[in-house]
Formats: C-alpha cells, structure tokens, sequence
C-alpha cells in the first residue's frame, strides 16, 4: 500500500481571514512537505485561481475548496466543500447569498465592540485588517483589538468578545446544512463537517448532525485538525467509522503568528481509517 501524502485539505488565505495570500500560502505549504493542499476560504472561492496556479508551479497536487458558514440550532457549523468546481453557478450564488449577510453583521459588532472598549472607528480598523473588503470576519476584528492592545493575542479576543454569548458577538443566519450540501455537491465537490471538536453540541445533538449529514450525501469529518485534541483525535476517529464517513486532516492555518499548527504539521490520520482524498482526483 502507498504511503499516505501530506496531505492539508483546509487553510485560509487573504481573500477571507487568513494573513498571506493564496500563492503565499502554496509556497508555505510546498517547504512545509504538504504533497496534497487546498485552499479553502470562507463562503468565498477568489482565492483558488491563484492559489492553482502557484501550485501547478511548485508541483503541487492542489485541491479546489471552500468553507461555508450553516447555521445548525443556535450555532454556526462549517463545512468544507472539496474537490468543487469554484465557477459552478449554483455554488457561485448560494455563496454570494451567504456573504450577503455579513456586513450588516461587521457593522454590529463594531458597534458592540465600541460600546465595550471605548474604541472609535472599529468597523474601519477591522477592515483594514481585511483583504477582501467584502468579507469582514470576527477574526479581522481580533486582529484590531490586539493591535490596540485590549487584548494579548487573538485567541484572547475570540474567548472575551467574540464568540456566543459574549458581548460583541452577533448572531447571524447563515445557509442551511442541506443548502450547503446541496452546493457543493452540484459543484462536484465532497462536504466535510470542519473541526467538529470545536462546536458546543450535545451528545444528542451533535448525533444529529452527524446523522443530518449523512442523510444528505455528506462525504466526510475532519479527524486531524489544528483546534483537536488528542482526545478529540480519537473520538472524530471513532465517529468517522460509526458513521461511515472518510476522514479529512487540515491545519485550518490562518496565519504564522496565530495559528495553532502549520501547514502540514498533524499527526497522519490512524491507518484504520478511509481517507477522503481517495475521492479527489
């Protein structure tokens, strides 16, 4: 049997949240010893011709994807579709739809943010952080809050104002998990649950999900991602055979001073599990 490539099926890059840009990151991941990548920024596919041509430059093996925002009960999941065709017009407009939402939601959390720091201008300032003007995220916000010094790092930020129920956190409706499905799938692509140790789920719901996603064609689950644990390693493991479902393995790097893990740094998923770029061709 072959041994199994480097494989890093989930990062993000200037076009969404993520600080280097597309061909950037090819070049990371190509001195990392990454063999299979792709670039997967959120509700958004203006990376990926760059991202491609970068690749086919270094001869590396690249993978077309996307990560999108659904909302499941009261919380914002991510699924990553791979292997999509990124000018597929089905895709094109439920992703334009998704982003449709999120700049009423910047400009709230602005002023949340405003209110609970004293700071002025916090719309303009996370903006600045972003490199798509059209896709400001929490993460651009985290980013000007360390810049002013009300917090240490990023990580910080997202546990004190940004995530649920703290005080700059806006909640939005974003596409449905069969809407997502739906897209990617008519794109061509395979839907992946991304980090799935990251959702505040019950056993009962996250069951659900699970049980949801594969109903509707779902491909996969991120096993070895930068936000699990070694536990959650082995629990994603057992779910990804419970279930029936190959099993993903990505950094979801967004930057080199603030992420987790780099570019082709995870452990290789457990041998007893079916990876799912043996369905990316």
């Amino acid at each position: 049997m072959p041994a199994a490539p480097n494989a890093d099926l989930h990062c993000h890059s200037t076009v969404s949240d993520g600080t280097l840009a597309p061909a950037a990151l090819a070049h990371r991941a190509h001195g990392n010893g990454v063999q299979l990548w792709a670039l997967t920024d959120h509700d958004e596919t203006g990376g990926l011709a760059e991202a491609g041509e970068a690749a086919l430059a270094l001869g590396l093996r690249f993978v077309p994807g996307v990560e999108i925002s659904v909302s499941v009960g009261a919380q914002t999941v991510h699924i990553v579709g791979l292997g999509i065709d990124p000018a597929h017009p089905t895709l094109l407009a439920g992703l334009a739809q998704v982003r449709s939402g999120r700049e009423l939601r910047a400009h709230m959390m602005a002023r949340s943010l405003e209110r609970q720091t004293g700071l002025r201008d916090v719309y303009l300032g996370a903006a600045r952080h972003a490199g798509n003007p059209a896709l400001i995220s929490r993460t651009h916000f985290a980013r000007f809050l360390v810049e002013h010094g009300i917090c240490g790092n990023t990580h910080e930020v997202f546990g004190r104002f940004l995530t649920p129920g703290k005080p700059g956190y806006v909640e939005h409706d974003w596409a449905t998990l069969q809407d997502a499905l739906g897209w990617i799938q008519a794109a061509g692509g395979h839907a992946v649950i991304a980090h799935p140790g990251r959702y505040r789920f019950s056993s009962t719901e996250e069951l659900a999900l699970f049980t949801s996603f594969k109903d509707m064609g779902g491909a996969g689950v991120e096993v070895m991602t930068g936000s699990h644990s070694a536990a959650d390693f082995r629990k994603y493991a057992g779910m990804a055979l419970a279930f029936n479902l190959r099993a993903s393995r990505g950094s979801d790097f967004h930057s080199p001073q603030e992420s987790r893990c780099d570019l082709g740094q995870l452990p290789p998923l457990p041998a007893d599990l079916a990876p799912i770029w043996e369905l990316l061709h």
